[in-house]
């Protein structure tokens, strides 16, 4: 996976559906195909960045294993 974002591949995961940019420091939650982008602010808040992207951006195709 490549963060939408800044296109690295530095991802990590932080929970269920979660996953953290650690090069743009984007916080991202995928659900039903989808991910939905975070900016984490300064207080621990989360800002959407959801409307700074093309909804085929955000758009993740599941790989099986």
């Amino acid at each position: 996976m490549r963060c939408p974002n800044c296109q690295s591949k530095d991802i990590g995961k932080i929970g269920t559906n979660q996953y953290y940019c650690w090069s743009c420091f984007v916080e991202m939650t995928l659900s039903d195909g989808k991910l939905s982008m975070h900016q984490v602010e300064e207080d621990g808040t989360l800002s959407s960045l959801d409307d700074l992207f093309e909804d085929h951006d955000l758009e993740i195709e599941i790989e099986a294993n």
